[in-house]
C-alpha cells in the first residue's frame, strides 16, 4: 500500500517473515508440542503413549502443587514490592550527575554480570552455617546457629533477599535512564514554585516515570513466575517443600521423576498464569498503550 503523503509503500510482511517464523519455530511449536505431551505419558526414554486426561486428572491428588503455586505467587509478589520500592528511589539517585554516583552505580550493577548459577553458588557458600558468614552474622540478628536455608520460614525470604540483590540493579538501571529524560524545566518551575526535593519527586518524577514504573512489573512480575535456576542451586526447593516454586516442580517431576507427561501438564498451567498475568497488566495498568509523558517539553 502506498501512502498519499509520502509516495512511499509499507513494509512488505516479507520483512517480517524471519522474526514471525523464528517465533513460530521457538515459542509456539514448543507450546504446541508440551500440550500434546500433557495427554501422554514419556519418561524420555521410550515413545510417549497417549493416555487422555490420566495426567490432568493427577493434579487433584498432587499434594505439592497448591503449595508450589502459593510459594510462587507470594514470591512475585513480595519480590516486586521490595525490588520496586528499592529500585525506583535508587534509580532516581543515580540519575543524577556525580562521581560518587558513578562509582556506587558501577558496583551496584555487578549483579547484572554473574549468572543466576554462579550468584546462588555464591549465596549457598556465604549462607552455609559452618564454614560461611552466617555463622558470624546469624547470632547478630537473632538466628544462633546461622542456618537460614534450613529453617523454611527464613529459606523463603533467603530466596527473596538473593533475587532481589540479583535484580534491583536491573531495574534501577531502567528507572535511571528514564529519570534522566524527564526535562529539567519541570524541576526547574518546581523550585520556583517552592516545591522541596519530596514534592518534586511526589509530584514530578513519580507521575512522569508511570510508564517505567509498569514496564519494570511487567518484567519483574512475569520474569518472578517463572524463577526456577536461583532457587534450584540455592535451596532445591527445600527445607522440604518450602521454597518449591512451580517451575521446580515441574523440573522434578520431569527430569528427577522422569515423567514428563505431568511435567507438561505444569508448564501448561504455568503458561497459563503467565498469560494471564501479562494481559491483566499490560490492559489495566496502560502498558499497551505507552504514549510520551515528557509533558512541557
Amino acid at each position: 500500500m502506498t501512502s498519499p503523503a509520502t509516495g512511499q509503500g509499507r513494509p512488505s510482511f516479507v520483512w517480517a517473515a524471519p522474526a514471525f517464523l523464528f517465533f513460530a519455530f521457538f515459542a509456539i511449536l514448543p507450546m504446541i508440542v508440551v500440550v500434546w505431551l500433557s495427554f501422554t505419558s514419556w519418561d524420555a526414554l521410550s515413545a510417549p503413549t497417549w493416555i487422555g486426561l490420566d495426567n490432568w486428572v493427577k493434579l487433584g491428588s498432587d499434594p505439592i502443587l497448591m503449595e508450589s503455586i502459593k510459594i510462587t505467587l507470594a514470591l512475585t509478589v513480595f519480590g516486586w514490592l521490595i525490588q520496586t520500592l528499592i529500585a525506583l528511589p535508587l534509580g532516581v539517585w543515580l540519575a543524577r550527575p556525580g562521581r560518587s554516583r558513578a562509582t556506587v552505580g558501577a558496583v551496584l550493577f555487578i549483579p547484572l554480570l554473574i549468572s543466576s548459577a554462579g550468584i546462588g553458588v555464591l549465596w549457598g557458600m556465604l549462607l552455609d552455617p559452618n564454614f560461611g558468614m552466617a555463622a558470624i552474622v546469624g547470632p547478630w540478628i537473632g538466628v544462633p546457629d546461622g542456618n537460614f536455608i534450613g529453617d523454611p520460614t527464613l529459606a523463603f525470604w533467603v530466596v527473596v533477599f538473593v533475587a532481589s540483590w540479583q535484580f534491583v540493579p536491573f531495574h534501577a538501571l531502567l528507572y535511571q535512564g528514564a529519570t534522566r529524560q524527564i526535562p529539567a524545566s519541570l524541576y526547574e518551575a518546581a523550585q520556583l514554585d517552592g516545591a522541596n526535593y519530596f514534592q518534586q519527586f511526589r509530584a514530578i518524577t513519580i507521575p512522569q516515570l508511570k510508564h517505567t514504573i509498569v514496564t519494570s512489573s511487567v518484567l519483574m512480575i512475569v520474569g518472578s513466575l517463572t524463577f526456577f535456576d536461583l532457587v534450584l542451586i540455592l535451596t532445591d526447593g527445600g527445607p522440604g517443600t518450602s521454597t518449591t516454586t512451580l517451575p521446580l516442580h515441574m523440573y522434578k517431576q520431569g527430569f528427577r521423576a522422569f515423567d514428563f507427561g505431568y511435567a507438561s501438564v505444569l508448564a501448561v498451567i504455568l503458561l497459563v498464569l503467565g498469560t494471564t498475568v501479562s494481559v491483566v497488566l499490560t490492559r489495566f495498568t496502560g502498558f499497551a498503550k505507552m504514549e510520551s509523558q515528557r509533558d512541557g517539553a
